[in-house]
């Protein structure tokens, strides 16, 4: 029976991935480094202090990830800060409505900085919907270690049978299915090259997982 709905943010809750590909490029370009669309996108879903753990050692950067981290997330603070057209994606916040009014308990689990996370938050009135926010930030370990959605489905107090995940990358759903989490493969018009093979269901609208739709669904599997 469907109790709890752990939600990746960006890609799915909203499209801050432009933002942060501005942000990485800046710093990039600040320090002399020529990356590839194709290895970046193989950062997706990962947190910004090992992603630059994996930029230091491919590269042999003299700088340590904590300065190529400061570097990243002041250039995202300046983007997001000045960036006047960011929404929601489409049709999210009725399902996150819709989800809460049926008593569902909504946990964030995002490789995203606590920063990010709250600017969203509040930007967009979340926190009234949600039971917790766990940032990638605070594991050892991103994505697609199972750590974060472990510690989600703890915090919903929940077993993970009666958990869902939401997510949009291949590192996201590896992660779900790594913690033995029934996953929803978000496939957003935002999320290149991503791999959804793994996702034990593939949608590209939120209309196809309503509270209604999504119960059924599981209760007949």
């Amino acid at each position: 029976m469907l109790k709890a709905v752990l939600f990746d943010m960006d890609g799915v809750i909203v499209d801050t991935e432009p933002l942060h590909h501005k942000a990485y490029f800046k710093m990039f370009e600040t320090i002399g480094i020529d990356v590839s669309e194709e290895l970046y996108q193989t950062c997706t879903g990962q947190s910004t202090i090992n992603v630059c753990k994996k930029l230091k050692a491919h590269f042999n950067l003299t700088q340590t990830a904590e300065e190529l981290k400061d570097i990243k997330q002041s250039n995202f603070k300046d983007i997001f800060k000045n960036d006047k057209d960011l929404q929601l994606i489409d049709g999210v916040y009725e399902l996150i409505e819709d989800y809460h009014k049926n008593g569902l308990t909504l946990i964030l689990a995002s490789s995203a900085s606590h920063n990010t996370i709250n600017n969203v938050f509040t930007r967009f009135n979340l926190d009234q919907f949600f039971k917790a926010k766990i940032s990638g930030a605070d594991f050892e370990n991103s994505k697609p270690h199972p750590a974060i959605f472990n510690k989600a489905a703890e915090l919903a107090n929940e077993p993970k049978e009666n958990c869902i995940v939401i997510e949009d990358s291949t590192n996201g759903i590896e992660a779900a299915r790594a913690a033995g989490i029934y996953c929803v493969g978000f496939k957003s018009p935002h999320s290149k090259n991503q791999d959804y093979t793994k996702a034990d269901k593939i949608i590209t609208s939120f209309k196809e997982i309503s509270f209604a739709k999504l119960n059924e669904e599981l209760i007949a599997i």
